[in-house]
């Protein structure tokens, strides 16, 4: 078996070849596709999250987290809201643009890489 290092090394490379993929295909990065994935999810109640709520989710440091939110913000699939009883804190929730660019994410699916099928 190889050593753990070598086999991070080949999922590593397998994740690249998917986002590279991703981009190709749909013009979006893993990150800003996972966001999109995570404020549907969220869609069905209360359908916004807070971006440390985000970062926590998907493991993002906080500053990573504000670089996909401004960029899918940019894009105008995510839009940002104050918190009523804590304006200094921020709600993001999918656009009906978003809405649309997770399905075509959901309707035109990437190839997934053979090494990473093997995790299904």
């Amino acid at each position: 078996m190889k050593d753990t290092i070598c086999m991070m090394k080949d999922v590593l490379m397998a994740f690249n070849e998917f986002e590279k993929s991703l981009i190709r295909v749909h013009s979006l990065s893993l990150n800003e596709a996972m966001v999109l994935c995570l404020l549907e999810e969220k869609g069905k109640a209360p359908g916004r999250l807070s971006a440390s709520a985000i970062a926590e989710k998907t493991g993002f440091t906080a500053s990573h987290t504000s670089k996909v939110l401004r960029s899918a913000e940019s894009r105008k699939w995510i839009s940002r809201s104050l918190c009523p009883q804590d304006r200094r804190k921020m709600y993001f929730e999918l656009t009906s643009e978003g809405r649309n660019k997770l399905g075509q994410l959901k309707n035109t699916p990437v190839e997934i890489p053979e090494l990473l099928k093997k995790l299904f």
